[in-house]
């Protein structure tokens, strides 16, 4: 089913937009893994002004994570390996989904995560039935777990088919959150779109390492974690833009967005919505400020509808 709401005017700007069947009221998505479910925020701005909300990764069962330490702060950066601790998707339902469900404009993305096709497909048929879950956003890049994940987000055949398995389990708008580490991004994005995909999200994060030199060990317990933040924003744009010039598949872009002006740089390119996550952790104002952000921008470029920048990157 369709979640229809009206598009967002703001500065004289019509801020909505629409990607794989999924409407928004503006392009802006606090991404998942980084906002929780909703509720953290509450003391800072109203969720209540995004576009989207990507909920934290769910599995059918609840996930301790890894061990920590788990995240640390690198140049421009950061790498975590928390592993997608998570309360479980019954948990989601009965204790996260009547704040979320409050958020009455703003579009409710539920990640999802599977060690197996069968987990992945599970998921999605019991989410599918959920009153006010708006989409699916299927994880299949996380570098933190040693099962599942990115396992089926290396290679072209995997990645469709565990998308398939999803789409055949339900009738949700249905976004592949793609992996970096791979080594062509447009032929991973064709893929999962001909199995069924409505969307892609892309980047989720680079693999990296920190060490203690004092200690001569790793940093993270896990070794490896995902590389996030500022410095992995061109290799974001550089992908969205490949995948925008090179399919027809709706994007929306992630990695390294800490501004109004960062995520213009997206939307130009292509993308037809952004996700922010680490730059939330420097500043939580950043969601509401990129939204407001964008409006003045587009107003002062005389540009009365958002839609007519997406794409116009010149060449």
């Amino acid at each position: 089913m369709s979640f229809e709401i009206q598009p967002e005017t703001r500065h004289g700007v019509r801020l909505g937009v629409e990607v794989g069947g999924l409407h928004l009221k503006n392009p802006v998505i606090a991404a998942s893994g980084c906002f929780s479910y909703g509720e953290d925020v509450k003391d800072f701005f109203d969720s209540g002004v995004l576009g989207g909300i990507a909920a934290k990764g769910l599995s059918l069962a609840p996930r301790p994570g890894n061990e920590p330490p788990r995240i640390c702060e690198t140049p421009s950066g950061m790498l975590n390996a928390i592993g997608l601790q998570n309360v479980g998707v019954d948990a989601f339902v009965e204790k996260k989904m009547p704040f979320l469900r409050s958020l009455t404009s703003t579009a409710l993305i539920a990640n999802i995560f599977g060690t197996t096709i069968d987990e992945y497909a599970r998921l999605a048929a019991r989410l599918d039935s959920v009153p006010d879950v708006h989409a699916l956003e299927l994880n299949i890049s996380c570098p933190n777990v040693k099962a599942g994940g990115i396992e089926f987000g290396k290679k072209p055949e995997a990645a469709a088919q565990v998308t398939r398995a999803v789409r055949e389990a339900s009738t949700l708008p249905l976004i592949v959150k793609l992996s970096p580490n791979v080594t062509d991004i447009v032929e991973m994005a064709s893929a999962v779109h001909e199995a069924g995909a409505d969307a892609v999200s892309l980047i989720n994060t680079i693999t990296g390492m920190a060490v203690d030199l004092e200690r001569r060990r790793p940093v993270l317990a896990n070794t490896v974690g995902g590389l996030s933040g500022p410095a992995i924003r061109p290799v974001a744009l550089r992908m969205v833009w490949e995948v925008c010039t090179k399919t027809e598949v709706p994007v929306i872009a992630i990695g390294g967005i800490a501004s109004a002006r960062d995520a213009l740089e997206f939307l130009m390119v292509g993308a037809r919505a952004v996700q922010i996550g680490t730059a939330g952790f420097v500043d939580p104002q950043v969601w509401p400020d990129t939204v407001d952000g964008i409006a003045r921008w587009l107003h002062e470029h005389d540009i009365e509808d958002i839609r007519d920048f997406i794409g116009s990157l010149e060449q």
